[in-house]
């Protein structure tokens, strides 16, 4: 049984949430965001509030429902707030910059990593070793800093490479003469 589901998502002020057909559309001062609603799930929009209640009895139905509900959720907070993680970039040489609409990444190759930044997606990066992105999609956002960190993930034994901001990398002893 979801717990999630239940609770309806209250729309703040200066958001406006519109819903046409399977399509609900949420604007707010930081953009609007798009998502298809499952024909398993009903949405409906009252009172400043999203409800959303499952259609039939059936398993996946139920689990749509807690998802759907979860994902209406982050949009409205999205376009409210923004969503933003920051990354640590540790290693002698490594650093990044951004030119333009690109990120140039220097991660100890024997080029530079350029990445292009995808629109709805903010980059900064206030010290040559700390970059941060921020955005209104939550998934996107994370879909961002997974690609960054793809490129030079933490690596045990120096701990050199991208990692988040308070994660902890699980240091290993080196070799033994």
């Amino acid at each position: 049984m979801s717990r999630v589901g239940k609770y309806p998502v209250e729309i703040p002020a200066g958001v406006q949430v519109a819903l046409a057909g399977q399509t609900l559309s949420v604007k707010g001062k930081n953009g609007e965001l798009k998502m298809e609603v499952a024909d398993l799930v009903e949405v409906k929009v009252a009172d400043g509030k999203v409800s959303v209640a499952p259609r039939h009895e059936t398993t996946p139905a139920r689990m749509m429902w807690g998802t759907t509900r979860a994902l209406i959720a982050n949009m409205v907070h999205g376009v409210a707030h923004t969503f933003s993680k920051s990354m640590e970039i540790t290693g002698t040489g490594y650093r990044a910059q951004v030119q333009g609409s690109n990120l140039v990444l220097n991660l100890g190759f024997s080029h530079d990593v350029t990445y292009p930044i995808p629109t709805g997606i903010k980059i900064t990066c206030e010290k040559p070793t700390a970059i941060k992105v921020e955005g209104a999609d939550k998934r996107l956002v994370g879909q961002v800093c997974a690609e960054l960190r793809k490129w030079r993930p933490p690596e045990p034994y120096k701990g050199k490479g991208m990692k988040f901001d308070g994660e902890y990398i699980l240091r290993k002893e080196g070799k033994k003469k």
